[in-house]
């Protein structure tokens, strides 16, 4: 594969810098990037941008890599500040929410392609797309670890998430499409907040982006 894909750990701060400020205001996305790719208008996610002259119909397979996980700003010295010595969030915590989070997201992700026909395989070919997601801004208003014990936490929502995602051709490493939506979950009222209500609400937000990027892959293969 030529070298276009860029390291997606060097593009972590400004995509945050981007999920905390213009996100709340669209308008500031150009109409045009800097790659070419045009904004598509009326989109389910928040912020979508496609390749104009990208056919997608030669593909039926994909191929998912991990995705990164990235706490916002701050996160985690927020939640030692605010948390007891014996319940505060070490390293170790940090590390494992993030591998919890990546492991469910492709789960989710490629349950959703594989029931929507799409085969999901690790090689390169003409027929596969790369599908290279990030989830960036993560913040969990009360984790769960291992020294909660029975301490209670309440929280009216679980926290919120912004995904980040790039499509490639596999062979050729061209970029076709990229997006970004922020969702937040909303339970309404305080309730008791622990990994297996957290899972459940990350779960939901999970499978409602995956579904919408199945719907996109399957009007942008259609004549």
């Amino acid at each position: 594969m030529k070298h276009k894909l860029i390291k997606l750990s060097c593009l972590v701060t400004p995509l945050l810098l981007i999920a905390g400020s213009a996100m709340a205001q669209q308008d500031d996305f150009p109409e045009v990037t800097v790659e070419g790719m045009h904004r598509v208008p009326d989109s389910k996610l928040a912020v979508v941008y496609a390749d104009p002259g990208a056919d997608l119909a030669q593909y039926n397979r994909v191929k998912l890599l991990d995705a990164y996980v990235a706490f916002r700003k701050n996160w985690e010295r927020d939640q030692r500040r605010s948390s007891s010595q014996a319940l505060r969030v070490t390293s170790n915590d940090v590390e494992k929410i993030k591998a919890d989070l990546a492991r469910e997201f492709d789960t989710v992700f490629r349950k959703a392609l594989e029931d929507g026909g799409y085969q999901v395989v690790d090689e390169i070919a003409d027929d596969v797309l790369l599908v290279r997601p990030a989830i960036i801004n993560l913040d969990i208003n009360a984790p769960d670890t291992p020294r909660t014990g029975t301490t209670r936490t309440y929280s009216q929502s679980a926290g919120e998430m912004t995904l980040y995602v790039e499509i490639y051709d596999s062979v050729t490493g061209d970029m076709i499409a990229k997006a970004m939506d922020r969702m937040l979950d909303r339970r309404g009222v305080y309730t008791w907040s622990n990994s297996v209500k957290n899972k459940v609400a990350a779960d939901k937000i999970l499978k409602g982006w995956a579904s919408i990027l199945l719907e996109a892959l399957d009007e942008a293969r259609q004549p």
